[in-house]
């Protein structure tokens, strides 16, 4: 049963191909220029705003999980998330594939980032939420009046070895290892929860695999520790016995260097997460499965340790 990775070159696609070799041999990687993580896999090279070369990518195939990352700009995510989404689920559905969707949590309702689960309201106070929910509506959409069988997978902000894109590993981490100053957004005394991506890797694999899984939202496994910014800080320059020297970057400071970074420029409307508690509940999956999250003090260690 040949199941195939749709961005497979970021932080949870080169994961998730080492996980899923646990129930298939065959495994296709596609991406603009595909690598291989395990020596057997099947390369594909496909650009997903072509429909022509995702139904090439999807075809033959009995699974598909779409965790592709776009670049950190608005302008991006309205113009190619909605062709992206279309055709995946085209080609899903013409080949009868079941979907998998790595998702985030832009799309709830600003108040539900306090205590986040899958019952969460959907009411994104964010632009780029509003685009999130757009690809999200099309998934239920195609499940429930056209027979889509699909899942949505979603995560908190991720960390993990190796992560180029996790916050806990920008902010803090990568800071640490090269003895720099640690960084906080808006608030270090509030909760914020983090997802560890071989976590995530290996429950979106089992995820896939479970056929009752799908035509359902499931949080991915994360930490039910309370952890606050400050925590995450301090914590961290205890395992370097060093000083928890941090700076604070606050609204102000993100839309000043916003001026000249575009990147930076786009986490401004997104400070809502992370000037109130932000707590991810990943109850629903690690009951069904039995689950254990890694801690945030083990996460941490392995990063650091690299």
């Amino acid at each position: 049963m040949k199941q195939v990775i749709l961005g497979a070159g970021g932080d949870i696609g080169k994961l998730l191909a080492k996980e899923l070799k646990q129930y298939t041999a065959e495994i296709r990687l596609v991406s603009r220029h595909p690598e291989k993580v395990n020596t057997e896999d099947e390369l594909v090279s496909a650009n997903l705003l072509s429909a022509e070369q995702v139904d090439r990518a999807v075809a033959g195939t009995a699974v598909a999980y779409l965790v592709v990352g776009l670049k950190y700009d608005l302008r991006i995510w309205k113009r190619d998330w909605p062709v992206i989404i279309d055709n995946v689920i085209n080609a899903c559905l013409k080949h009868k594939v079941k979907l998998v969707f790595f998702d985030n949590i832009y799309m709830y309702d600003k108040q539900a980032v306090r205590h986040m689960t899958e019952a969460s309201p959907l009411n994104p106070p964010s632009r780029k939420g509003k685009v999130r929910l757009e690809v999200v509506q099309k998934i239920m959409h195609a499940i429930t009046q056209k027979g889509l069988q699909a899942l949505i997978a979603r995560s908190a902000d991720f960390y993990g070895p190796g992560a180029k894109n996790g916050i806990l590993n920008i902010m803090v981490l990568d800071p640490l290892i090269k003895g720099k100053k640690m960084n906080w957004q808006s608030d270090v005394s509030k909760i914020h929860s983090f997802t560890y991506t071989p976590d995530a890797a290996r429950a979106v694999a089992l995820l896939g695999n479970t056929d009752n899984a799908f035509n359902q939202v499931w949080h991915l496994p994360t930490s039910a520790q309370r952890w606050t910014g400050r925590e995450f800080i301090e914590k961290a320059a205890s395992m370097k016995n060093s000083k928890a020297s941090y700076f604070v970057l606050n609204s102000f400071l993100l839309s000043l260097a916003g001026l000249f970074n575009r990147t930076i420029h786009e986490l401004v409307e997104m400070q809502y997460q992370n000037n109130q508690d932000y707590f991810f509940d990943s109850e629903k999956f690690c009951k069904a499965f039995g689950y254990t999250p890694v801690s945030y003090e083990e996460g941490m260690k392995e990063v650091a340790s690299l």
